[in-house]
């Protein structure tokens, strides 16, 4: 059959054929019909040039469309893409491997499966039949997925309307050194007293069956908030004395975006289960469970079922063996140390120039930027982080913005780590100019 001649439908076919057909699954979409992506920008079918400083949905952190992804989709589709989830192929053990050797002991046995929701499912289930209880504890702003177990645990969004949870979830409160809740005397956030009091709570209200502590190393829904050092030291104890599993959600940390391969890395403590997505597959359908022989083995022993559909998919986890190639070959975790002094250093030039800039803060190329109404008392402004945000897009630069009840609006960045010094002076630069119009 001849290939067809037909012309795309208008901009006005289009989006009437959206809103007729498509579900709404999270707010309004970007008025912009997006027609191809490369590097760190996305082009819409009106020619517009878009810089990308979310790396897709905080995922692509090679940048769209790398030549070494391209090559290894194109010669892996071709050979093996799908199997039948109970065999094996080669990239699948080969990334197994490969994961493991970039881990700190324990961690050597991995689960490779699709979204972050989805390795969030497998890893409480896994903690469920290990240690025979049901409790999972998690941040209040926390976000770990959209599935049943995962939905349960996530606490930024989502939860009204629903009907109930899975039995059993405890919020744990932020350690949100710009907004401190709990203070020491000269102000300060004093998150030793915040996690002792959290856990008395969670003591009280545990039936005897906590089994686990699920919990980002920086908070990216939740605002871009970073814990400070010794808080995951403290928690994995609180942990131990429980006798809870400690898993580590690094859907958007892992794999060099904060400047080390994993964030947890800073602190020295190592969880019993982590969990990655998002970053793994650099913007294709790739996650992982990985945790130790010994807690394996036990969830082995007691049946562990996690049969999908596209478990151990080999196309994707050729993928995966492609983004360590490059991370490794270009030393990305140097690259993302150093462009994130760059952009930090241009954030924290902007909150000098801009009075409702409240704070800055971030690790490596994962930032955020919190604005605020009045900055002595940081009154937050949904309103003010809506206009900003449009008219960043009006002048060329996607961003994501983050508002929360008691809390600014916090513009979350993620660029790619193959982004250049002069890609992100071109972001500073429209975010400059979006603040100024915006606050005249």
């Amino acid at each position: 059959m001849a290939a067809s001649t037909t012309a795309a439908p208008s901009a006005g076919a289009f989006w009437a054929d959206a809103d007729k057909h498509l579900v709404r699954y999270g707010g309004e979409f970007t008025r912009e019909i997006i027609d191809r992506a490369a590097g760190s920008f996305v082009f819409t079918a009106e020619g517009r040039k878009l810089l990308d400083f979310t790396s897709g949905q905080m995922s692509a952190i090679l940048g769209h469309s790398h030549p070494r992804i391209v090559a290894t989709v194109q010669q892996q589709i071709g050979t093996l893409d799908h199997l039948f989830s109970g065999m094996l192929s080669r990239p699948v053990v080969d990334l197994a491997r490969r994961l493991a050797d970039t881990l700190p002991a324990p961690l050597e046995k991995a689960l490779l499966l699709t979204t972050g929701a989805e390795s969030n499912e497998a890893a409480i289930r896994m903690a469920k039949l290990v240690t025979g209880r049901h409790e999972i504890v998690s941040f209040a702003r926390s976000w770990h997925g959209m599935t049943q177990a995962a939905a349960s645990a996530t606490y930024s969004a989502g939860r009204k309307g629903y009907g109930p949870g899975a039995p059993g979830n405890f919020a744990l409160p932020v350690p949100n050194a710009y907004r401190p809740d709990f203070t020491t005397a000269d102000g300060s956030l004093d998150w030793r007293r915040q996690l002792d009091f959290a856990f008395d709570l969670i003591d009280a209200q545990s039936t005897g069956s906590l089994a686990a502590c699920l919990v980002e190393p920086i908070l990216s829904s939740g605002g871009i908030i970073e814990p400070p050092a010794g808080y995951f030291a403290a928690l994995r104890d609180k942990c131990r004395e429980r006798g809870m599993l400690l898993i580590l959600d690094e859907a958007q940390t892992g794999l060099c975006r904060t400047g080390t391969w994993y964030a947890f890395q800073r602190d020295g403590v190592v969880p019993d289960i982590l969990t990655l997505s998002k970053t793994l597959g650099a913007g294709l359908p790739l996650a992982a469970v990985v945790t130790s022989a010994e807690i394996e083995q036990e969830a082995h022993e007691r049946g562990y079922l996690f049969f999908t559909t596209h478990v151990a998919d080999p196309l994707v986890a050729a993928v995966g063996n492609t983004v360590l190639d490059v991370l490794i070959d270009d030393r990305l975790d140097e690259r993302a140390r150093s462009l994130g002094t760059f952009l930090h250093d241009g954030l924290s030039a902007l909150a000098d120039r801009h009075a409702v800039v409240g704070d800055v803060r971030g690790r490596g190329l994962l930032a955020g930027l919190e604005l605020v109404a009045d900055r002595e008392t940081k009154r937050s402004s949904n309103e003010l982080g809506a206009r900003v945000t449009r008219r960043c897009l009006e002048l060329g630069l996607h961003m994501n913005i983050v508002q929360l009840p008691g809390m600014g609006s916090v513009l979350r960045m993620a660029p790619p780590l193959t982004a250049t010094e002069d890609e992100l002076s071109l972001g500073l630069t429209i975010l400059d100019q979006a603040i100024g119009d915006t606050c005249r």
